[in-house]
């Protein structure tokens, strides 16, 4: 009887691994390219940071300068940091930076778009080393506000609280 219970625990187990490895659904233009494999998936939560500045129509506006966010597993640990790049860190020391490739427009209003990203570059050895493809889904908040940004306020900064899941790809093995 034992046998049996810790075998249900261990098959329970080893369902959740492979549920956290499962490639969320997205739209085509978001999907990583074939063969790659997910590696690691996590929670952000943070901000989306925005400048009052001159925009390239002349006009003064929000306009982004960068994430600041705390990146979470599965658990709820912090593992990692989010910041302007853009830049994922990992516990691990290890860092990816990315360039957006693609996007979709969140099924959430008032919520940032959903992108796919390209790593341009990588530091430090670890997780993130590998990764070659970056997921921004489920995204809350996040968008510049609307209104707030003329000539008495040219130059404020303002954190816009947002979340995201992101899910980091690697070349498959």
């Amino acid at each position: 009887m034992m046998a049996l219970i810790q075998l249900a625990v261990v098959g329970g187990i080893l369902a959740l691994a492979n549920a956290a490895q499962t490639p969320p659904e997205v739209p085509d233009n978001l999907k990583p390219p074939a063969g790659e494999k997910l590696v690691l998936q996590v929670h952000a939560t943070g901000s989306q940071i925005y400048a009052c500045q001159t925009s390239p129509d002349q006009k003064l506006s929000w306009i982004f300068k960068g994430p600041e966010a705390q990146l979470a597993d599965a658990s709820g640990k912090n593992i990692g940091t989010h910041y302007a790049g853009p830049t994922w860190k990992h516990a691990d020391g290890s860092e990816v930076v990315g360039k957006i490739a693609s996007r979709a427009d969140a099924p959430e209003a008032g919520a940032i778009p959903w992108l796919l990203l390209t790593a341009t570059d990588h530091k430090g050895t670890g997780l993130l080393s590998s990764v070659t493809t970056i997921q921004r889904i489920h995204t809350k908040g996040g968008q510049p506000p609307s209104a707030g940004c003329d000539e008495a306020h040219r130059g404020a900064e303002t954190k816009v609280p947002y979340s995201a899941d992101y899910y980091f790809y690697a070349p498959g093995r």
